[in-house]
């Protein structure tokens, strides 16, 4: 009997003792959860202060900042794209940002697509005069106010400032870069150049070389050779594709130049 009494006594403080001991970790765990819940929300807090603190210029002066488990999050306008490009490389660089979440709109001007389109055209034509354009050949497209970039630049300079002049163009939403940056090479570099001598000192193509905003543009990547542009006639097409294909260390030419007032046409293979 007493040996009955003294298990069952033993068995429930074992038990008493055992709830006591599972109830405190479980107290703990809470009081630890609630407490990191509400650093973790005050550090979101300073973050998003030190995010608008980084947008303190005139120009950001209608975008709001909210951080989230490290996430910065940008709502609001600004007047040009370059703004709203320059918000997120700004928010990027504030110590505890993990990611950025870019939701501004450009609330600038509205321009016509295909004026907006002719316009960035022509200042894309004159951009890096001076720098070797005649070796970019960068092509444009808007729709909705986002223009698409593509084609191919001679260097990373060459296309960050095609990005730049489009970024800066008011009536510019958005800008999505699908430019090919050629292939760093020096053999590529003299083809380019040896190449350039063919087309520009053949007499009836000279003239291509003296208006810098409708020049034969060249691209070589690892020896293959394209030609873009537009020129007067057909014979002028053929004379640069014979120029550029008598080169030597030239692998290939596709010609994709265009006739002035003629519909586009298949490029020779």
């Amino acid at each position: 009997m007493n040996n009955t009494l003294r298990t069952t006594k033993a068995a429930l403080m074992a038990a008493t003792l055992a709830g006591a001991l599972l109830s405190l970790p479980q107290v703990s765990l809470a009081a630890a959860e609630g407490t990191g819940a509400a650093m973790l929300a005050q550090d979101d807090s300073g973050v998003a202060g030190q995010v608008q603190s980084k947008l303190n210029k005139s120009q950001f002066k209608n975008v709001n900042v909210s951080v989230q488990n490290g996430i910065a999050t940008l709502t609001g306008t600004v007047d040009l794209y370059e703004y709203k490009a320059d918000a997120a490389k700004r928010a990027t660089h504030v110590k505890g940002v993990t990611a950025v979440r870019n939701d501004i709109q450009v609330a600038g001007a509205n321009v016509d697509d295909q004026a907006l389109e002719s316009k960035l055209r022509d200042r894309l034509a004159y951009d890096r005069v001076g720098y070797g354009n005649v070796f970019n050949a960068i092509t444009v497209s808007v729709q909705n106010g986002v223009a698409t970039l593509g084609g191919h630049a001679r260097t990373y300079v060459d296309r960050d400032s095609a990005l730049a002049l489009v970024s800066t163009t008011a009536g510019v939403k958005d800008v999505v870069n699908e430019i090919e940056v050629d292939p760093t090479s020096i053999m590529d570099d003299q083809t380019r150049v040896a190449v350039a001598r063919a087309i520009y000192g053949y007499p009836s193509l000279q003239r291509y070389a003296i208006d810098p905003e409708r020049p034969i543009r060249i691209s070589v990547q690892n020896g293959n050779v394209e030609l873009y542009g537009t020129v007067d006639s057909q014979a002028d097409k053929e004379a640069a594709y014979l120029r550029a294909n008598g080169v030597p260390g030239v692998f290939s030419v596709k010609n994709y130049l265009q006739v002035a007032g003629q519909p586009a046409e298949q490029p020779k293979p």
